[in-house]
């Protein structure tokens, strides 16, 4: 049977291919911040974690919007954790990198609110930056925000590469392949 019939050679293959597709879009992203596809994936989860944490007050229901769009993706992560998934979870972990960035760019514009919001309501970061008096502080706010999601873009792009040559034993450990 040739390499390329071989089923987990097919799902090595897809997956390095899978992990390579995320590298190339995560550098876009990086380098030309904005609206991205994946946006249109985040922006609902969004909006939904400000009902999700409404109930816990305006502060928190405010900071439940961003708070929901990174947990999301961390509670798939470690349901791959759990089922000895690393790659999966690899590639979740790229998600919550993704929305890291992304929560950036929105308290980045907390002092200028120049981007559109859902229904014209009112800058979650504008009013919780202001709320916790470090408004004036947004850019380095975000500036660490994103350094963190580049953090861990590094990591799970290094995590998807390294799942790639690892397999699981009878037992369910995951062991180094030998080639």
């Amino acid at each position: 049977m040739s390499a390329e019939a071989h089923p987990d050679a097919t799902v090595r293959y897809a997956r390095a291919a899978l992990t390579s597709l995320l590298l190339v879009y995560g550098i876009v992203l990086l380098r030309s911040p904005g609206f991205a596809i994946i946006d249109n994936v985040n922006l609902p989860i969004h909006e939904t974690g400000h009902l999700v944490f409404g109930p816990f007050g305006e502060f928190i229901g405010a900071l439940g919007g961003s708070l929901f769009q990174v947990l999301f993706p961390a509670i798939f992560m470690v349901y791959f954790i759990r089922r000895g998934d690393s790659h999966s979870a690899s590639v979740a972990l790229w998600w919550v990198a993704e929305n890291l960035w992304n929560v950036s760019i929105y308290i980045a514009d907390a002092q200028e609110q120049e981007l559109p919001l859902v229904g014209g309501g009112e800058h979650d970061w504008a009013y919780l930056l202001a709320e916790m008096d470090v408004l004036r502080r947004d850019d380095q706010i975000a500036n660490m925000v994103r350094f963190v999601g580049t953090m861990l873009f590094v990591v799970a792009i290094v995590w998807g590469y390294r799942s790639l040559f690892t397999r699981r034993d009878d037992a369910g450990r995951n062991v180094a392949d030998a080639a």
